[in-house]
């Protein structure tokens, strides 16, 4: 298979690091649009782009195999009207700019690969949702409704589309996980809340394997929960992290004490006690097979 030309917008975070390195492993030619741009000698390639407007870095894009947009503010951070407004503009001003780049270049990529959100659904309870379910009434599931709308207005009919509402995602050395294995270290590793939100999680590795087939699969098009076929409650997700970390009993942290670590940790409580239980069943059906599809063995694999 010859190499390809992968640009990475956003790609210089937790996950786009993962794709970055995962690509040039495999012998393609991987950019990297961020703000900050610095030399690496791990084979990838850093371009500086502001995320808002065309300039010289359109130019990876011609010719190009893929594009994947993982562009935008974190969303753990205290969700402040500001913090918000920040959060939805850096990824629907990022779509813009991309498709204005790809109306001006003369051989535009052959897929587009945009990230998105479980949160789009908001909070399911107990409903299982699969793509076709309505969207959420939160403010999160507001900002992915936009970041969708923003790529779906997108006019590229060269270019194949595929969206990924991406779930929580599992790493060793980043994302929300070594954090929760420090607190359940410390015996602070609790069910949340009741304990009955439902996590629809993704090992980072399997993650990989899902923007792979995107690019990859031709017949891959629209959008796809990007998620492990079994999503856990809270309560039975920290029991097998206290498991695997040899931590036997943790109290609970109740919704009060989650919301003043929350505020003094910077972040948002709601991340953690909104419930979002999602199928993974479409992109299953495209043939995909998940290595971790039960979170006792992504943390064993993760965590030991």
């Amino acid at each position: 298979m010859s190499a390809k030309r992968i640009v990475i917008a956003g790609g210089s975070g937790f996950i786009g690091t993962a794709l970055a390195l995962e690509w040039v492993g495999r012998g393609d030619q991987v950019i990297v649009l961020t703000r900050r741009a610095r030399e690496r000698n791990d084979g990838v390639r850093e371009v500086v782009w502001d995320g808002e407007h065309v300039g010289d870095w359109m130019h990876f894009l011609d010719g190009a195999d893929a594009v994947v947009n993982l562009t935008g503010k974190s969303i753990n951070c205290r969700h402040t009207p500001e913090n918000l407004r920040e959060i939805i503009s850096s990824r629907v001003k990022s779509v813009n700019a991309l498709a204005a780049a790809l109306a001006q270049v003369k051989t535009p990529p052959r897929v587009w690969v945009q990230a998105s959100a479980t949160g789009f659904y908001g909070d399911t309870k107990e409903n299982l949702c699969d793509e076709n379910s309505p969207a959420g009434n939160d403010s999160l599931a507001g900002i992915c409704q936009k970041w969708e709308a923003a790529f779906d207005s997108v006019v590229a009919p060269a270019t194949r589309k595929v969206t990924l509402r991406i779930g929580f995602v599992l790493g060793r050395e980043a994302g929300a996980l070594p954090v929760l294995s420090k607190l359940t270290k410390f015996f602070l590793g609790g069910a949340v809340g009741n304990g009955r939100q439902f996590i629809s999680w993704i090992h980072l590795a399997d993650l990989v394997q899902i923007f792979l087939a995107a690019i990859e699969n031709e017949k891959l098009a629209g959008t796809f929960n990007a998620v492990a076929p079994q999503p856990v409650t809270n309560a039975d997700f920290m029991r097998e992290l206290r498991r695997v970390l040899d931590r036997p009993w943790s109290p609970p942290a109740p919704v009060f004490a989650v919301k003043a670590g929350s505020w003094l940790l910077g972040t948002e409580a709601s991340l953690a006690l909104v419930s979002q239980r999602c199928s993974s069943q479409k992109i299953q059906a495209t043939g995909f097979g998940f290595q971790f599809s039960e979170v006792r063995a992504a943390l064993e694999n993760l965590c030991r």
